[in-house]
């Protein structure tokens, strides 16, 4: 996988009630949605680019020197974001993979999203993601960590069984944060988004599900740590505390 056949896409939106404007939100003179972009241009693993409705977001982008598509307003997921702005970047369907980088976790390490690739060296892996052994019981019992149940095939990777906001598995063992970050085959991308809703996917609010219950494989890579996503104005004082040595001067 040579990086002119990836495509990294980073979706981005201005609409969120718990944090308005959140991708242009300052952290250390940049927006949020920049320093996620940067840390795609510095995995070095293909064409980067913000797939947006916002035309401030889009200027943002540009104004640092990223490349940013537009795409509609009325996508009800970054995955459909993502299929729109890949149709539009590349229409002769020269990427074979693309990666769905969330725009809210700009303290993403690069290591991250190259550990997202190498499940998809295995033709029979249709979707690729991340998972990181939980630590702590907050972390197990809170709905909003993403707990991802699969089949360990050695080393660090899972082969996905479920995802789910319950703690799982039951009983004794490790259990794994899910982290929101895909690397899909484009023909996995193209037919994901022509499938309906299913019905886990509806009760757990998990779109991944989707996927499963259509009878796709999603491989996990185990990595060591947690991006910080950010939804709230406390999540993003904390990123901008986990990113301030970056910024300090030697």
């Amino acid at each position: 996988m040579t990086p002119d056949r990836t495509l990294v896409l980073i979706p981005a939106r201005m609409a969120s009630t718990r944090l308005p404007n959140k991708p242009l939100m300052d952290i250390h003179g940049l927006p949020m949605v920049v320093h996620v972009l940067r840390r795609a241009e510095e995995a070095a693993i293909g064409r980067v680019a913000v797939a947006t409705d916002a035309a401030e977001i889009a200027d943002a982008v540009k104004s640092h020197g990223g490349e940013a598509v537009m795409t509609s307003p009325d996508h009800p997921s970054g995955s459909d974001r993502i299929h729109e702005a890949m149709r539009k970047l590349d229409p002769g369907g020269g990427a074979e993979i693309v990666i769905n980088l969330q725009g809210d976790f700009p303290t993403i390490t690069i290591d991250n999203i190259r550990d997202v690739l190498p499940p998809l060296a295995d033709p029979a892996v249709d979707i690729a993601t991340l998972a990181s052994q939980i630590h702590t019981e907050e972390e197990d019992r809170a709905p909003s960590v993403v707990k991802a149940v699969g089949s360990s095939l050695g080393g660090r990777r899972m082969r996905a069984l479920y995802f789910t906001r319950a703690t799982a598995p039951y009983g004794d063992g490790p259990r794994y944060h899910h982290i929101g970050l895909y690397a899909y085959r484009r023909a996995a991308l193209e037919r994901f988004v022509k499938l309906p809703p299913s019905p886990l996917e509806q009760q757990e609010k998990l779109e991944q599900l989707r996927a499963l219950e259509a009878g796709m494989r999603i491989d996990i890579t185990i990595v060591d740590t947690v991006p910080r996503g950010v939804d709230t104005p406390a999540d993003l004082e904390t990123a901008r505390r986990i990113l301030a040595p970056r910024f300090r001067s030697s």
